[in-house]
């Protein structure tokens, strides 16, 4: 089967310090961003998820939104190189993490610069957004990487939000859905579902028909309850004050078979 695992790393002491690109900067309280950060965490596991923490990186405020370090296929990981400077040292303990779970592991390297969070993944589908974080060579390595594992790999803009899974995701049925005044080119997926909200835009599938949300979304939770879909809400608002979203707090390593 199928694995469920997912690597996670809590939020260090310089969380409120994190990099904000598309929104104005508002406080965040450290102590609530931990509760919130435990309550995500607790939701995984509560629907059969291991969770593995990476070792701390308290010098890095950005260090918690882990998926940023890594992107996987199958149970190849392909080792990031953020767009932002300061965030290359959170790359080197999510390595040994994911090194630990018996992954390949490739990475990316200068000039090329990859976000993990600027990859959307549909089944052998890989939407990569080439925008601020990621560039073409990034772009290009990650193609050289996943295509001879039968990806096929897809390029698309992103200039509205900060990676490319900021503006969509996609429902277990391949849908791909997002908030259209984020979305730079709905078009360039084959199905794609507008939602109400910004933070509707972002699910993690739990397995089954649940769907992990945020909190904040709650006329597209209703949407997704109508389509069949059981949401699975968790109060994220304090990682959403630092572009975060319910995507850019996990690793999820689906890939791996026992």
């Amino acid at each position: 089967m199928p694995s469920k695992q997912a690597l996670v790393r809590r939020p260090g002491p310089r969380l409120a310090e994190g990099l904000v690109t598309h929104i104005a900067r508002r406080p965040v309280d450290p102590a609530l961003a931990l509760r919130q950060w435990e309550g995500y965490v607790q939701a995984l596991r509560d629907h059969g998820w291991r969770t593995t923490e990476v070792a701390p990186a308290d010098d890095c405020p950005d260090a918690v939104f882990v998926e940023d370090t890594m992107v996987m296929f199958r149970n190849v990981a392909l080792l990031a190189r953020p767009g932002a400077d300061p965030r290359r040292p959170e790359t080197a303990a999510a390595r040994e993490a994911v090194e630990a779970l018996g992954c390949s592991v490739n990475a990316i390297r200068p000039p090329g610069t990859l976000d993990g969070g600027d990859v959307l993944k549909i089944g052998d589908t890989v939407y990569v957004g080439r925008g601020g974080r990621t560039n073409a060579e990034g772009v290009r390595q990650l193609r050289a990487a996943f295509e001879p594992l039968g990806a096929r790999v897809i390029a698309v803009p992103v200039s509205r939000v900060l990676h490319l899974k900021s503006a969509v995701t996609a429902l277990p049925d391949g849908t791909v859905i997002g908030h259209p005044p984020l979305v730079d080119d709905p078009a360039a997926f084959p199905r794609f579902l507008a939602v109400p909200e910004e933070a509707g835009a972002h699910v993690v599938h739990l397995g089954g028909d649940a769907l992990l949300m945020s909190a904040g979304a709650p006329d597209s939770a209703a949407l997704f309850a109508d389509l069949g879909y059981r949401p699975v809400p968790v109060d994220i608002s304090e990682f959403e004050k630092l572009e975060g979203c319910v995507t850019c707090l996990s690793v999820r390593l689906r890939g791996l078979y026992a």
